[in-house]
């Protein structure tokens, strides 16, 4: 079998197979028995009834390699002193500090489809990983061609292991020698947060490997006597969920200082942030010519030029011609997160132009998402997909996919949200013809 008929299997299923779905008694068996939690399943119901997908997704051997490889070329450019250099330049002075910890949960995010994959963008606090652990506990399976493609009955156990794993080894690296004792999971009032459920995951993940953790937003640490503190307890670790990446709001002060003091180990942080997610890194990936001119080698310029989209940044020069082009681009923030304020441009107006040009933002060429069709009570829907690489030091960890309809994936959409990502192998046996659970 071709790889180019794996790839086309992969599209053909993703049309019509509806053969796994999400077993809603499986999941409120994972987290009651499993995860030994009682009420997380209505809390899920209540808050966040769109955050599992009613269907996987499927995606070629040929095209996970490929992300695999485009992970690996970015963190070669991100090591680079060169790259360093002229990114931080422009980064606030909070980005130059180094704590030593590579900071956690990097989300690769990729448009899949047919013809390849496009790198649509890089996150340093990527949510919904423990909830795809969740998610891959509790998939109903009727179709024997496509168990097959299961992972192993244990990988979402392993992947909370390496979860736990992760986080001490940026206790590490940050030059601590003893245990890791205490983390909190900081975000802006956490408890209206959507993805609240996950916060919730984790502490019982953490106080399971024997650490105490507690949730909080940042106005309630200080920062005395050396050290983090919430309340009584001292914190070692932050897990920051923030948004505010270059720790800037009031309500931070605590934190940054404890950051730049070292009184407390922060991840993911500012410095990851900078280097990684700040969407104007991608207009130097995406060209060729900068890549050339900091050292970056052929075979490394070649896999990002093929897979990151054209993208350069919104200035008053370029404004003419961007809106010439517009139908043909998509404008972010360069400090956006969760595709917040980014537009198509064939839906913009005038009036959000003005805002555009005078915001910091990026234009990138507009690379197609994939489709998933899924039954409903009515007829077959067709929903978007992007696929997520979560990553730690530059290895993949997990992979998910986020269904939508929209402009961006939003977690509000009927039969959306988090879906597991099932490889289709090169393998004859693993062909649409093959699944007994198709569209009719």
């Amino acid at each position: 079998m071709t790889r180019e008929s794996d790839e086309q299997n992969a599209k053909l299923l993703n049309r019509g197979c509806f053969c796994i779905s999400l077993d809603r008694d499986a999941l409120r068996s994972a987290l009651e028995s499993e995860l030994g939690n009682h009420d997380m399943f209505e809390l899920i119901v209540e808050r966040c009834p769109y955050v599992f997908a009613a269907r996987p997704v499927f995606v070629s051997d040929a095209h996970t390699q490929r992300m695999e490889d485009v992970v690996a070329a970015v963190e070669s450019v991100v090591a680079m002193p060169a790259y360093r250099e002229a990114v931080l330049a422009d980064a606030p002075p909070i980005a130059r500090h180094d704590p030593g910890a590579k900071g956690v949960f990097f989300g690769y995010d990729f448009h899949v489809e047919e013809s390849g994959v496009g790198l649509i963008e890089i996150n340093t606090n990527a949510g919904g990983a423990m909830l795809n652990a969740v998610l891959m506990r509790a998939q109903r399976v009727c179709c024997g061609a496509v168990e097959e493609m299961l992972p192993a009955s244990d990988e979402a156990g392993i992947f909370e292991q390496n979860i736990v794993a992760m986080f001490r080894q940026e206790w590490m690296l940050s030059g601590r020698s003893r245990p890791l004792r205490s983390i909190a999971i900081v975000d802006t009032q956490p408890e209206q947060q959507y993805l609240y459920p996950e916060f919730l995951l984790f502490k019982q993940l953490f106080e399971k490997h024997g650490m105490q953790a507690v949730i909080a937003d940042p106005s309630e640490l200080s920062l005395r006597d050396g050290a983090l503190w919430h309340g009584d307890t001292a914190i070692d670790l932050v897990y920051n969920r923030l948004t505010d990446f270059m720790l800037e709001e009031p309500s931070s002060a605590a934190l940054r200082s404890a950051y730049l003091d070292n009184a407390a180990v922060l991840t993911p942080h500012p410095r990851a942030h900078a280097l990684y997610a700040d969407k104007r890194n991608l207009a130097l990936l995406s060209d060729p010519s900068r890549l050339r001119e900091l050292g970056v080698p052929e075979a490394i310029r070649d896999i990002l030029f093929a897979t990151i989209p054209r993208t350069e940044i919104v200035t008053p020069e370029k404004a003419e011609r961007l809106w010439s082009e517009r139908r043909h681009l998509f404008f972010k923030p360069t400090a956006g997160f969760g595709g917040r304020a980014a537009y198509r441009g064939d839906k913009l107006t005038r009036r959000v132009w003005e805002e555009i040009l005078a915001g910091d933002y990026v234009a990138q060429a507009i690379v197609a998402p994939g489709e998933r069709v899924i039954d409903t009570d009515d007829a077959p829907q067709t929903l978007k997909f992007d696929v997520r690489d979560y990553t730690y030091d530059g290895k993949v960890q997990w992979l998910a996919a986020r269904l939508y309809q929209g402009q961006t994936t939003n977690f509000r959409t009927p039969g959306g949200g988090f879906a597991p990502v099932y490889r289709l192998p090169a393998s004859e046996n693993c062909c649409p013809d093959s699944c007994s659970c198709q569209a009719t």
